[in-house]
């Protein structure tokens, strides 16, 4: 029986070999990580590096990802911590969930400080506008026909349940969607019984159909997508610009790493 965990030890352990670099964050980024894979999802890892201090000194330019495997099971790539913290500098949520992933499978010791200075850079305004987007262009691409794919459902109700969460926390929002739904379940302003008890079924189902299957709409979740999305575009155009553009903490983080 393959062992997944194992072959993603064993790749990280040859990039380390191959590029001379040391992965300082390795994590799970897509549907397992969130919460709702089907049974033949595969694995995204996301890694995050850095090179030898005499290599970020240097005339020419560096490439600053690692593309390493893409294939039907597994999706290996990394960024240099360079590219991360200019990111994190942007308030970028792909990084910031990144950095909060359940799913971990190596952390050097050097990674918490780095995080918590990463941390300090979430910007709402960000956020807001990245969730919203995610949830509009899966409903306008894949959720507008009688019959659909359920794995799509997800790729809208989570990033809308993240906007809602920043509104009332002003946090980064988790990535584990049961940790979001618990959060809401009991609030009849976000999740309604009946969507509530929708998403329930809606997760049964995703656990046992693959993820190219096509289903009937479920109109109580479709409608509550339509609707939050009209909300959420309102309140991702009307957020203040909060990006923090001092960037010396990050240099500072940075330069005790090299």
């Amino acid at each position: 029986m393959r062992d997944i965990q194992k072959e993603i030890r064993e790749n990280l352990d040859a990039i380390e070999n191959q590029y001379g670099v040391k992965i300082l964050l390795a994590v799970e980024s897509g549907s397992r990580a969130w919460g709702f894979a089907s049974p033949d999802s595969d694995y995204d890892v996301r890694f995050i590096y850095v090179h030898r201090a005499e290599e970020y000194l240097r005339i020419d330019t560096m490439k600053d990802v690692i593309e390493w495997q893409l294939d039907e099971v597994l999706d290996i790539n990394g960024w240099d911590i360079r590219k991360a913290l200019l990111a994190f500098g942007k308030g970028n949520p792909n990084v910031m969930e990144w950095a909060n992933s359940p799913i971990i499978y190596r952390k050097a010791a050097e990674w918490d400080a780095l995080k918590e200075a990463a941390m300090h850079y979430f910007s709402e305004k960000s956020a807001l506008c990245h969730y919203y987007g995610t949830a509009n262009s899966t409903l306008q691409g894949y959720l507008t026909g009688d019959m659909i794919r359920y794995k799509k459902y997800f790729y809208a109700l989570r990033p809308l349940l993240c906007c809602r969460w920043i509104e009332r926390y002003h946090t980064v929002p988790p990535m584990e969607f049961d940790r979001l739904l618990t959060m809401f379940s009991e609030q009849d302003d976000v999740l309604t019984q009946d969507l509530y008890a929708a998403i329930q079924e809606l997760l049964a189902r995703k656990a046992e159909t693959e993820e190219k299957d096509l289903n009937p709409q479920m109109p109580v979740i479709i409608s509550f997508i339509r609707e939050e999305c009209t909300r959420q575009k309102q309140l991702s155009d009307a957020a203040p610009d909060d990006h923090c553009h001092d960037f010396t903490e990050l240099n500072a983080v940075f330069r005790a790493l090299l």
